[in-house]
């Protein structure tokens, strides 16, 4: 009888102890998984380091549990469990759902700095082999910022059989920055030095400038490597700043286009030229809230449906002012200037009391969101197609001017009025479609300027002066010249002002203009006989 007993008492303790070592034993069979249970700081930085480097198959699950707070483990066993995004418990060593194991009774584990840091490398470590060719250039990224030294096998590895060259571009320096960290000889780091300077981004700059505690050697390497990545930056930055340059120019072509057509062939200094700018800007202010109200799925062809009804709109609106103002006032500018000064400022008015004084926002179609880079130069969508955008409305209104019957009729008249109304050509008509047509380019040049703008009743005025500028320098009624003074202009400002500042920086090209009409009052490319008569 008390042997009985005293079988079933061992029995039952044998059962306990197995079922309590069960647990233990997967999480024994997972190797690196148990030392993640610990509330020490240091250890729990290097059992991260180790799961890292061990290829347990659920390392990188675990790993992100761990930064985004969802590790746990249990104090009886050191059991590890990490919970899922849809909130199931997980056995850290086989990946499984842990039937029966609630967070309630797990303690979660801890991270300082340190410890962050070590994920951080273990993430990029982890993720050098994934399929997908974004995530092995982020984590080669991640191991570039983190340094880690530990990193350095996993990279050795996937550099051994990486085919895609950008990627093995960004894992050859995270490579050298691992080395830079480690206790390496100094003929490697020297070669690690230069692999980092051929990078030539700010970042590598910050690193090699960083380097503290190296031999004279690799610190003289970190120098001069330094001073190329400068002279290298140098040059970016002058780059970058004609590519703003060049956009700029691209605004300010679209903006004065349209008067080259009004002023420079009509002779009708048109001081509401802004306003028409302003007109296709709200045209597309109206078009996308009616899309965003009616139909949002088409909302990345909004602009689409703006350019022409912007074109249209400003067009009316430029008919109706030559109709009505500008034709009892040719020959006359400076009564055309007071006349349209006034107009702009009922036009403001107008919208202001239609749509209010605040600004209107407008949105980029995705197509023309974002931006890439190409050689450390960011070229940003919405200005890319700005400026081919700028180059299809030069080039249209050239081939109206130079192709058609209209655009015949209309230089003949420019030219010479009289003799145009004698071979029938019907000059008033013209005129107007003239006007109409300089107005209606502006209401396209808002349609671009509602992309990089705000879209406000003083949108015009932001850029008439400018446009006057433009004409002016580039010889009025010459699209060509209108081209070559907008690029110009846009260029000089962008170099001058990271020199200058951007208000010095424009009083600075008033003065050069200034000093240049003075040389060539009728501008860099100057037209003759060509003057409206009456």
């Amino acid at each position: 009888m008390v042997v009985s007993r005293v079988l079933r008492g061992f029995a039952v303790v044998l059962l306990l102890a197995l079922a309590l070592a069960g647990p233990a034993r997967a999480q024994g069979e997972g190797g690196p998984i148990p030392a993640l249970a610990t509330t020490n700081f240091d250890e729990l930085s290097r059992a991260i380091e180790r799961l890292a480097l061990s290829g347990h198959p659920q390392a990188l699950p675990i790993v992100e549990a761990l930064r985004d707070g969802r590790l746990m483990f249990r104090q009886e066993d050191r059991a590890v469990f990490w919970r899922d995004p849809a909130g199931a418990m997980r056995d850290a060593a086989t990946g499984e759902v842990a039937a029966g194991v609630a967070a309630g009774g797990l303690r979660p584990l801890r991270l300082n700095n340190r410890v962050r840091r070590a994920i951080d490398a273990a993430v990029g470590a982890l993720s050098l082999s994934n399929a997908d060719p974004r995530v092995r250039l982020a984590a080669a990224e991640r191991v570039f910022r983190s340094r880690d030294p530990e990193a350095i096998p996993a990279l050795d590895s996937q550099l051994a059989r990486e085919t895609d060259a950008r990627i093995r571009r960004a894992m050859e320096a995270a490579r050298a920055a691992a080395i830079l960290a480690s206790d390496r000889a100094e003929p490697e780091k020297v070669a690690a030095v230069s692999v980092i300077a051929a990078r030539g981004d700010l970042d590598a700059r910050g690193l090699l400038a960083g380097l503290t505690g190296a031999s004279p050697v690799v610190a003289d390497a970190a120098a001069a490597a330094v001073a190329a990545i400068d002279r290298r930056q140098a040059m970016v930055r002058i780059v970058q700043d004609v590519y703003y340059g060049i956009s700029l120019g691209s605004v300010l072509l679209l903006a004065a286009i349209g008067l080259a057509v009004t002023f420079g062939t009509m002779g009708v200094i048109n001081m509401a030229h802004g306003e028409m700018v302003m007109l296709g800007a709200y045209t597309t202010f109206v078009v996308q809230e009616a899309i965003r109200n009616h139909a949002p799925h088409l909302f990345d062809w909004s602009l689409a449906f703006a350019v022409p009804l912007a074109f249209l709109v400003s067009a009316l609106a430029g008919a109706i002012v030559e109709r009505t103002i500008i034709r009892f006032l040719y020959g006359r500018p400076l009564e055309t200037l007071l006349a349209t000064f006034g107009l702009s400022l009922v036009l403001q008015q107008a919208v202001r009391t239609i749509f209010g004084p605040n600004n209107r926002e407008v949105g980029n179609p995705s197509w023309m969101s974002g931006a890439f880079e190409i050689a450390d130069i960011t070229i940003t969508w919405n200005r890319l197609w700005i400026i081919v955008f700028a180059a299809v409305v030069l080039f249209g209104l050239m081939l109206v001017l130079r192709r058609t019957a209209f655009g015949l009729a209309m230089r003949a008249v420019t030219q010479n009025r009289r003799m145009a109304a004698s071979m029938g050509i019907r000059t008033p008509w013209v005129d107007c479609a003239t006007f109409a047509l300089g107005s209606g380019v502006a209401g396209l040049a808002g349609v671009a300027l509602s992309q990089i703008d705000n879209v406000s009743p003083n949108l015009g005025q932001s850029y008439i002066i400018d446009s006057f500028m433009v004409v002016v320098f580039g010889g009025v009624g010459n699209l060509w010249g209108t081209l070559v003074a907008a690029m110009t202009l846009g260029v000089v400002n962008k170099l001058l002002e990271p020199v200058a500042g951007a208000v010095l920086g424009k009083i600075v090209v008033l003065v050069l203009l200034v000093l240049f009409i003075q040389r060539k009052p009728r501008g860099l490319f100057p037209l003759k006989g060509r003057a409206v008569e009456n």
